[in-house]
């Protein structure tokens, strides 16, 4: 077959998958997944829906690599904030990583972790299941940190690491909700400024 005739029938398009998951990921992020459409997705890669479904698999399988992009990218702050060697160290990183990550305005408003739930109907129920164990997922990863804390005598005995981690996180998804709707880094650091005030760390 000549190179005319392959050029005709169509030449499968290089792209690098890397800048094409990010790009998926940013809208996902903006859009939520039901918000993101197929011409969305693949107007923002570059690349057409055959390349998409040959590379990536189907939306799902989609959404769910950008998700794991934005933990090991945007969101790798929970990972490195667990690594600080106290509990209130920990807990300040956590809360200015997260405002960090909110408060860039090359982000989209909110995170990827409520921002992809919007408005998900019962036929992303899968979706909204996988968001649900992601998040879950850091939680646990935080409480095992905070009950090490315990063990090691920097978590004081009346704060249980169950209950610190779901307050943390209702902290932080309620961050999230306020960047989506509009407050400012300034406004999420006297939210920050506040917890940190109140919690019963050394």
């Amino acid at each position: 077959m000549t190179e005319t005739a392959t050029a005709k029938l169509g030449r499968p398009r290089a792209f690098c998958e890397e800048t094409a998951l990010e790009a998926a990921m940013r809208v996902f992020w903006e859009k939520g997944y039901e918000g993101a459409s197929l011409a969305d997705l693949t107007e923002a890669m570059g690349i057409n829906r055959a390349s998409l479904y040959s590379s990536f698999g189907d939306k799902e399988a989609l959404f769910r690599q950008a998700l794991a992009r934005y933990g090991e990218g945007p969101a790798s702050y929970v990972k490195t904030a667990l690594q600080e060697p106290t509990a209130r160290r920990v807990v300040e990183a956590l809360l200015k990583g997260v405002v960090d990550l909110l408060g860039n305005p090359k982000n989209p408003r909110g995170c990827l972790s409520t921002q992809g739930a919007l408005a998900t109907g019962l036929g992303a129920e899968p979706i909204k299941n996988v968001l649900i164990e992601w998040r879950k997922g850091a939680e646990v990863e935080m409480q095992k940190r905070f009950k090490r804390a315990r063990t090691e005598g920097d978590l004081p005995e009346d704060v249980n690491a169950g209950d610190l981690t779901r307050y943390l996180s209702s902290v932080i998804y309620g961050l999230g909700i306020m960047a989506a709707n509009g407050d400012t880094k300034a406004d999420l650091n006297r939210v920050v400024d506040m917890t940190l005030r109140t919690l019963p760390l050394a």
